[in-house]
């Protein structure tokens, strides 16, 4: 940012004029634009002057203070299309913009998608209904979410055999929690055999690979514990 007071713009503007009146090139500037600065920055220079000898000698003159605050407009307005301009350029190096005295902009750094597959549970099995525990299977004592995911997707599918297509895998929702419900329609009858899986994914909605495919048969009613299996 420009400084806007006084002690401050006067140092930062000079520097600025001077840097860039030496090697326009090396900020891809044009020698119009750094005649253009140059005619801004001297009238306001030369009006801050007078005005602070003015009060050095105990004179506080009105005349004197408009023509620096006039001055001081013209130079701001146009100092901010040049610092924006070199700010935004990628081809001014860093270094150059640091001794020009602009401020860095900050390049977030991309958000990759997971790289862990999660480990899933089946806690126990309610009717249709099947309780499942996600968790981080990358770490032994981390039991939630590993870093920069934001929930988890889960899948599930209806038969003997697990498709290796995940396609054919029936959706079942995203969660934020490590316990999660999977609830088959009526229309399943109980004893058949059924499979689940779940993925990480980040905030932009990017997946990391799918857990092992797990297995149990839903029960005819009440609750019983799992009969996992982990795929092969």
């Amino acid at each position: 940012m420009i400084p806007l007071k006084d002690s401050l713009l006067v140092p930062f503007s000079q520097n600025f004029n001077d840097r860039i009146a030496a090697s326009p090139a090396t900020f891809f500037l044009l020698p119009g634009q750094v005649t253009a600065y140059t005619a801004l920055n001297t009238p306001y220079l030369a009006a801050y002057n007078a005005m602070m000898a003015a009060r050095a000698d105990g004179t506080r003159s009105k005349s004197l203070t408009m023509v620096k605050d006039s001055t001081k407009k013209g130079l701001i307005d146009y100092a901010r299309q040049l610092y924006s301009f070199v700010q935004s350029n990628a081809s001014v190096s860093q270094a150059n913009k640091i001794l020009l005295g602009i401020h860095l902009k900050v390049i977030p750094s991309p958000i990759p998608a997971p790289g862990v597959q999660p480990a899933v549970d089946i806690i126990s099995v309610t009717g249709r209904t099947l309780n499942l525990h996600i968790h981080d299977s990358a770490s032994s004592t981390k039991r939630g979410r590993p870093a920069l995911t934001s929930a988890a997707w889960v899948y599930s599918f209806i038969g003997a055999e697990y498709p290796s297509d995940p396609a054919a895998w029936n959706f079942e929702g995203a969660t934020t929690k490590p316990k999660f419900g999977v609830v088959f329609p009526n229309s399943v009858a109980g004893g058949t055999q059924v499979w689940v899986m779940a993925a990480w994914i980040n905030a932009k909605q990017q997946a990391g690979p799918t857990s092992l495919p797990i297995t149990t048969t839903l029960q005819g009613g009440g609750t019983t514990a799992s009969t996992m299996r982990i795929a092969a």
